[in-house]
């Protein structure tokens, strides 16, 4: 099965070579796919090469050959959309309601530490700061320790986590695949991602095509805490 950027990027080179009978240059492969880099390009390339799709031709510039499109490509098969995150989005002024019915944990909140923005680039102990904190309801914690962070860029738009959200962490060291995490990524960078798991590599993928899904060796990444909610201010 192709990832959809490998799909994409099979389709373009395809329609070029039906079109003028000469395969895209890099630069234009990686414009038509939105990348920012060719880096990129090249390793959808290797694996479009090792799946049998493509093949490229030796002592040529530039040269691509198509062997096979994928099956469902004649008919635009839908792309297998990976279960989304459903954010339990919560005002940041919260007052309590006046009609007495709610439970303790609605009605009180519980002070967490503010440790910063997801992108900065550092890892999580870091990134404390004694001195702020964030209130949110009793109800949106889960069991164990929590903290919260700023999330910084739009690489999560798609799971509805938008740039300056706060989402709430639940600690842990463990997650489940498929789950939204924070993870430390060669003890030097903090990402709010999705976790993907495959034999002894972990994938930590946005939601947004307009970035890469990103493969590290299992020992290159610590999971610091998994998303449980998410505070946006209106």
């Amino acid at each position: 099965m192709l990832t959809r950027k490998q799909q994409e990027l099979l389709l373009f080179i395809h329609n070029r070579l039906n079109e003028g009978g000469v395969s895209p240059s890099f630069d234009e492969m990686k414009d038509a796919l939105n990348l920012k880099s060719k880096s990129g390009i090249h390793r959808l390339i290797t694996g479009l090469e090792e799946r049998g799709f493509i093949r490229r031709l030796p002592h040529r510039a530039r040269a691509l050959e198509v062997l096979r499109l994928p099956e469902p490509v004649k008919q635009r098969a839908p792309v297998e959309e990976p279960v989304k995150f459903k954010p339990n989005v919560i005002r940041a002024d919260f007052r309590p309601s006046l009609s007495g019915r709610e439970s303790r944990s609605d009605a009180e909140a519980v002070s967490l530490p503010l440790y910063g923005r997801i992108a900065a680039g550092l890892p999580i102990e870091a990134l404390r700061d004694t001195t702020a904190s964030i209130d949110v309801p009793g109800s949106l914690l889960a069991n164990g320790e929590h903290y919260a962070l700023e999330v910084a860029g739009d690489s999560m738009v798609d799971a509805g986590i938008l740039d300056g959200d706060t989402v709430i962490i639940q600690r842990t060291e463990t997650a489940d695949n498929g789950t939204i995490v924070v993870a430390l990524v060669d003890d030097g960078e903090v990402t709010l991602k999705r976790l993907r798991r495959k034999g002894n590599s972990i994938a930590l993928e946005p939601a947004n095509p307009n970035y890469e899904t990103r493969v590290f060796g299992a020992d290159r990444v610590r999971i610091q805490g998994r998303l449980i909610g998410l505070l946006r201010r209106y």
